[in-house]
């Protein structure tokens, strides 16, 4: 069950250092109320959490903003996920708030389906913001929210045959925060007879597809998030427009920053199909170097928790919800990148994106240190290794590509909204 924390002190992490620091929590809100640095509290009461300042690190809360929780009305693929079982994965993977995609069997592309679901979403044990999905005609939502849009065929319905056909929606949706699947719709029908899966989905699909995203977003003045990014030439195409000014962001997953396609062999390839598939070892390394240099705004899972038994038919989607904070460790102390870039890309850029969708209750929201902001955190110990086991999963899905990887650090605990919830 989880404990109500008044006051929590240690080494606390964000994206201009670390600091020791004392904060007084709100047990009423779960909010910070106050913070005083370098203070520690010598001798904890039993509302309150001291962590040894040698050995764990304080950061607040992780979000992680592509999820595919599954649950809509329909109910249909409740049996790889839900909202509630989403929020255990989450939670148990050191994350505090998700964000979640509309490519269900019932999509939220209206008021009415998207008010249903996000009636099933507050049932989640965290903050689970949703994507509006935008598809062949839709409109946008009366109501403030992130949107989706997927270029070419993924899961799901919800997509478009042409670049004409999406323009012709986005066109409605001027100024709109809006995230592109980025996938070109006529490069893959053209090798959808090629014997792999990543080769079903070159390269060139994601790249030429990043020339009209890139384009929609700076005509339409949209708000523009490129998901779950892949290739090198792509990511230079990204920096080009950002530093032209567009307001473009980009999201990278553990799977494109540890695997790549040399790793694959019969034996393994269909527990890492997914999409955008797993390239080659060069665009693994501009990725991660592209997180290193600033370039790359998130770590997002694209926590995609299809059965065992789909994955063995060649259903694409890689199950990663229950790894997020371990893997973290892994981009710290084995790849090198820094822990302030790490409070960047997994607390203060996430909180950033979800702030605007947040009922008042949040406060300023998630992702940072400050009065008035969400107590949610994620306490690490950087030196504690941890092999992941198969019976350590909380999602339904019940495998990941980490089983039997050990970690170089572990998660000490989590914190949301002032309670201990792990």
């Amino acid at each position: 069950m989880a404990s109500t924390i008044r006051r929590i002190s240690g080494k606390f992490q964000d994206s201009k250092g670390s600091y020791l620091a004392t904060l007084d929590l709100d047990p009423s809100t779960g909010l910070i109320n106050s913070i005083h640095k370098n203070v520690l509290i010598q001798d904890p009461k039993s509302d309150e959490l001291a962590f040894d300042p040698e050995k764990y690190l304080i950061f607040s809360g992780f979000g992680d903003i592509h999820v595919h929780a599954r649950e809509d009305e329909s109910g249909k693929h409740k049996y790889k996920e839900d909202f509630q079982s989403a929020g255990l994965a989450a939670i148990n993977g050191g994350v505090i708030h998700i964000a979640d995609m509309p490519n269900n069997p019932i999509p939220p592309t209206d008021d009415r389906t998207y008010a249903k679901k996000r009636e099933l979403a507050d049932h989640s044990p965290i903050r689970i913001t949703l994507y509006a999905g935008i598809g062949p005609n839709t409109k946008p939502l009366h109501s403030h929210v992130p949107y989706k849009a997927f270029m070419g065929p993924s899961i799901g319905e919800l997509f478009f045959y042409s670049n004409e056909q999406l323009e012709n929606t986005i066109r409605h949706y001027k100024g709109c925060n809006v995230s592109f699947h980025c996938e070109d719709p006529e490069i893959l029908e053209q090798n959808q007879e090629a014997k792999y899966h990543e080769d079903r989905r070159p390269a060139i699909a994601e790249t030429l597809a990043t020339d009209f995203a890139l384009y929609l977003i700076e005509k339409y003045e949209l708000v523009g998030k490129l998901c779950h990014y892949s290739t090198e030439e792509g990511l230079q195409k990204i920096i080009a427009a950002k530093k032209k000014g567009v307001k473009v962001s980009c999201e990278v997953t553990p799977t494109h920053l540890y695997f790549d396609r040399s790793m694959l062999n019969d034996s393994n390839r269909h527990w890492f199909q997914m999409n955008p598939p797993l390239r080659g070892p060069e665009d693994k390394n501009a990725l991660l170097q592209g997180v290193k240099d600033g370039w790359i705004d998130y770590l997002a899972t694209d926590h995609a928790p299809h059965s065992i038994e789909e994955k063995l038919k060649g259903t694409s989607g890689i199950s990663q919800l229950d790894t997020y904070a371990l893997f973290v460790t892994w981009l710290h102390k084995s790849a090198g990148v820094s822990l302030e870039k790490i409070a960047e890309i997994c607390s203060e850029n996430p909180g950033s994106f979800v702030k605007e969708f947040l009922p008042k209750e949040f406060g300023n929201g998630f992702g940072k240190i400050e009065e008035g902001y969400c107590a949610s955190f994620t306490v690490l110990d950087f030196n504690t290794p941890t092999t992941f086991k198969k019976e350590d999963i909380k999602s339904k899905s019940g495998w990941s590509p980490f089983e039997g990887f050990t970690f170089p650090g572990s998660i000490r605990s989590v914190i949301h909204l002032g309670k201990t919830v792990r």
